[in-house]
């Protein structure tokens, strides 16, 4: 028996952590399709709210966010669920027509009365942009452990390299989904909590 067939091959320092910043990547592209998710469902709250029969354009604009918006999240979930996002090859065709979409709507909104909308459109145009960044990089970096190494996910990324990513990636994440919320229509009847001292409790 040889050396080589007497021992197996093991991934060494740079495969393992080439492996850990996949899984870190994996996780911010998770947190930037919830945001950017969540946000184009704020647009379809604010485009119905603000539709009517003189302007189906806007009703039409609705139904696209909303289906958008709700094929984002599932994609999102399923590729946090597993070890890649799914359907690599219509993502990689959808998220660019869709940052192309929120340039165009950003553009044509400017005088439409609805300066806020843009901010939402400006969020998920952002935030959809890091989906395509993170996702292009994951495509083209896809190392896989050997057979037979032993190693498990959980061994190749320590604790603290995965909660110093997820915090950065939470971070950056909100500032930038938060505002995009904050500009809807839902955002916008939202009562802060400092606007209890005010009102109900008020004599």
């Amino acid at each position: 028996m040889t050396t080589s067939q007497a021992i197996p091959a093991t991934p060494g320092p740079a495969a393992t952590q080439e492996l850990s910043r996949s899984d870190a990547v994996r996780l911010f592209a998770g947190f930037a399709g919830l945001g950017a998710a969540a946000v184009n469902l704020a647009v379809a709250s604010s485009l119905l709210a603000a539709a009517d029969p003189a302007l189906p354009v806007r009703a039409a604009g609705a139904a696209a966010a909303l289906l958008w918006g709700s094929a984002l999240l599932g994609w999102t979930v399923a590729g946090l669920g597993r070890s890649r996002f799914p359907l690599p090859r219509a993502s990689t065709v959808l998220l660019p027509a869709a940052a192309a979409a929120h340039v165009v709507a950003i553009v044509l909104g400017a005088g439409s009365g609805m300066a806020g909308l843009g901010i939402s459109h400006l969020a998920a145009l952002l935030l959809t942009l890091m989906i395509i960044a993170a996702t292009s990089w994951l495509g083209r970096t896809s190392p896989t452990l050997p057979r037979g190494s032993g190693q498990t996910a959980s061994a190749r990324l320590g604790a603290g390299p995965l909660l110093a990513a997820a915090f950065a990636g939470a971070l950056l994440v909100a500032a930038i989904t938060t505002p995009g919320l904050a500009a809807s229509t839902a955002g916008q009847f939202a009562v802060p909590h400092s606007g209890h001292t005010g009102g109900h409790h008020s004599p």
